[in-house]
């Protein structure tokens, strides 16, 4: 229980289906006071006492588990350490990964509970996990990392209705939660900057922007501060027509920018896949995948190769990150997910 408005709904309704049920808060932070506060949080004292008042109306126990090791060393750690290798990760998909669904789930399971149930807006059928009915508030990208043996012990209370009508229950059930706002940011970034706090995990030096060509035609003060796609902070001034990050090299601490043409990719390859809905095929498949949060999805063809998910796509892609997930879909079921670890474009196939 987050101490938000998802949370408390879905506690509610298993409650309600007959499961007994525990309400657990998260406790990630040793100094809350450096995680955000008021509505903007998801793990901070207030979000506790929200959590706390919502279990209540429920009636049912809570408590608070303390994780604020496991997460700074299975999320904080692992996010600098993925942006000074000059990739881009999902802090959010990680936390899933590593806390909510490996770290809590193996002591739920140690203290005999049979699964954990959360908020998340996702649909479990058949044993597969599968796309929210609200589409604008669905998260299935960011669970698609998740074992067959995992999802086994979890429930999604609420993939099937969106949120609105999430909010209208919650309302309807008193509780107090029913109007707090969405967490969007990362929540161990207590002021909404990244690029700060990473300087101060890092450090700042100055390195070159160059083109495509080689040419410098900037400075930067951190390479760890821009992510591939970014076009806004470049700094490099009239003389420079519109450039974005192409790629980011953190052993020379050089930034390339280029053309947006000079972005597209179609062939990723994924590090460390996860098939948990269909087996691994060697033989390509079609399917679609989405290569960020929110982000559109692309038709594609895929296989596995060497332990490597092989992603070609049907049509180029811009803004494609090394460290985001690519996550494979049969229309709305999850199929697979994996790390992007390198992309490329193909060459044109001659007539």
């Amino acid at each position: 229980m987050s101490g938000g408005v998802d949370s408390a709904v879905a506690a509610a309704r298993a409650a309600e289906a007959g499961h007994d049920v525990t309400g657990v808060h998260l406790a990630l932070s040793k100094n809350p006071q450096s995680y955000r506060t008021g509505a903007r949080g998801c793990c901070t004292v207030e979000d506790s006492r929200d959590a706390r008042r919502a279990a209540d109306v429920i009636g049912i126990p809570f408590y608070v588990w303390d994780m604020a090791e496991e997460f700074d060393r299975e999320v904080v750690q692992d996010f600098v350490a993925e942006y000074a290798a000059g990739r881009t990760p999902n802090p959010c998909l990680r936390c899933n990964e590593k806390i909510k669904f490996a770290a809590v789930l193996d002591r739920a399971i140690a203290l005999g509970f049979d699964a954990v149930a959360t908020g998340h807006h996702v649909r479990m059928l058949d044993g597969r996990l599968r796309r929210s009915v609200d589409l604008a508030k669905d998260q299935s990208y960011v669970l698609a990392v998740l074992t067959s043996e995992q999802l086994a012990h979890s429930l999604f209370p609420l993939g099937d209705c969106t949120k609105d009508e999430v909010r209208a229950e919650a309302d309807r059930r008193g509780l107090a939660v029913a109007a707090k706002p969405d967490s969007h940011d990362i929540c161990f970034i207590a002021d909404g900057d990244t690029a700060g706090f990473l300087n101060g995990r890092l450090g700042s030096e100055e390195g070159p922007i160059v083109d495509t060509d080689g040419a410098v035609v900037g400075t930067h003060s951190g390479a760890h501060a821009y992510t591939v796609g970014q076009r806004k902070g470049l700094n490099l001034g009239g003389a420079v027509d519109r450039r974005y990050v192409l790629s980011i090299e953190p052993v020379n601490n050089t930034v390339t920018v280029g053309p947006r043409d000079a972005l597209e990719v179609d062939e990723i390859i994924g590090e460390r896949p996860v098939w948990n809905g269909r087996a691994p095929s060697s033989v390509p498949f079609e399917a679609t995948v989405q290569l960020r949060a929110h982000g559109e999805v692309h038709a594609c063809r895929a296989r596995e190769r060497d332990g490597a998910l092989v992603i070609e796509l049907d049509a180029p892609a811009t803004g494609v990150a090394a460290g985001q997930a690519a996550v494979l879909y049969d229309d709305d079921i999850v199929l697979a997910s994996a790390t992007i670890a390198a992309t490329s474009r193909r060459a044109a196939t001659a007539v």
